[in-house]
């Protein structure tokens, strides 16, 4: 059978999601776990990989089992072989068709900007720290030219391994709650570090140091030179995919997080 499920986890100390040889990922904690409760070799595909750092509220994955297990097993069961920063949310059973990548329609990332005079010491790893006052309002009137099918050139990483440059976001808003200021960007796919290039330089504008009109025009240069340098991870949360809604797969909205809580 197949089955679908929900991950949360606290990027900080792993070096993204893929499985790599030389370092710690989450991936890896996931398929022993799972391997574990199965009692055979279980291999997972995720919705959308993560880089070093970066965090997920509501990562989808799939694998294929043969063995038969309560559903509260591939929960419980697995979360007790997982590291505190890993955590299954949820399980659903899944046509055999179903890709937890392929089948997903949009992906939904939210940045966290703690805009406040000096480092919070708690929240370090969880958010991106910027001292000076940012107007959001300017952020968000920059950001809506990202809106639509558009040449992501400018804000590609150098070695985005992508077949082209093509993406389509679908909406973003930057707003500001309290002293957190928050992007939240939905695209059908995105590019190797596209959220992180474009809030690095959609920063510059929330300063001031640029004007709202430069966001437009890096998309037209087509050039990763011109725009701003990437934002740092530990800002950087996978919020979860979006899928057609006959298929019945949760978007977990999470009781209380870093940017609600602060």
């Amino acid at each position: 059978m197949r089955i679908a499920l929900g991950i949360e986890y606290d990027g900080s100390a792993y070096c993204g999601w893929q499985h790599q040889d030389h370092c710690d990922a989450v991936q890896t904690h996931v398929e022993a776990a799972l391997s574990f409760v199965a009692d055979h070799p279980i291999e997972v595909v995720c919705a959308g990989r993560t880089d070093t750092g970066v965090h997920a509220l509501n990562q989808v994955v799939h694998f294929d089992t043969t063995a038969e297990r309560p559903l509260r097993a591939w929960v419980e069961g697995v979360n007790t072989r997982l590291p505190d920063a890993i955590r299954i949310h949820w399980v659903k059973p899944v046509a055999e068709d179903f890709d937890a990548r392929f089948s997903a329609v949009a992906r939904r990332y939210r940045y966290v900007i703690h805009n406040v005079p000096t480092r919070s010491a708690l929240l370090r790893q969880r958010v991106t720290w910027v001292r000076e006052p940012l107007d959001a309002a300017a952020m968000d009137k920059a950001a809506q030219a990202l809106v639509g099918e558009q040449d992501f050139s400018s804000f590609r990483a150098a070695g985005c391994q992508a077949r082209h440059p093509m993406r389509e976001v679908q909406r973003v808003h930057v707003h500001r709650q309290g002293n957190m200021v928050l992007v939240d960007i939905q695209a059908n796919a995105f590019l190797h570090h596209m959220v992180r290039n474009i809030v690095g330089s959609l920063l510059k504008v929330g300063q001031g140091e640029r004007p709202v009109e430069w966001i437009a025009e890096l998309l037209a240069a087509k050039d990763r030179t011109q725009a701003a340098e990437t934002a740092p991870a530990a800002g950087l949360y996978f919020v979860t995919a979006v899928y057609p809604p006959a298929l019945g797969i949760a978007e977990r909205e999470p009781d209380c997080v870093v940017w609600r809580c602060a």
